[in-house]
């Protein structure tokens, strides 16, 4: 994992961070391949709304979409949630290091105060 947050893995996580977009990733990660008036079916917002969150989410390489005769059939790419995941992962790995040393240091008994030498 580089230092730097790259370009697409920022992307996904801007694509992401929205309540309504996070909703559309969940019901496509469960219920496969969706048009996007299922997708709006029970949603706070309209159909042109998703759409417009779909494109978003397509942008950042989450969703793919296929046409099937007259509907367009979205689906989650499994590949970038992982990359996400890794990524995460990645910086999790780095807490767990440093939370650890923390303990070491706090669990390690002091050495005893030095004496101060009088002349």
């Amino acid at each position: 994992m580089s230092t730097a947050c790259e370009p697409a893995i920022a992307d996904v996580f801007f694509a992401l961070g929205d309540g309504t977009r996070l909703s559309v990733v969940t019901r496509l990660g469960a219920g496969g391949a969706l048009s996007a008036t299922a997708l709006s079916d029970g949603a706070k917002v309209t159909r042109q709304a998703i759409v417009k969150h779909l494109r978003v989410l397509e942008g950042a390489g989450l969703v793919t979409h296929e046409r099937r005769g007259r509907e367009v059939l979205y689906a989650l790419e499994p590949r970038r949630i992982e990359e996400a995941r890794v990524f995460l992962d990645g910086i999790s790995a780095g807490w767990d290091r440093a939370l650890e040393r923390l303990r070491r240091m706090v669990e390690e008994p002091s050495p005893p105060p030095r004496k101060r030498e009088t002349r």
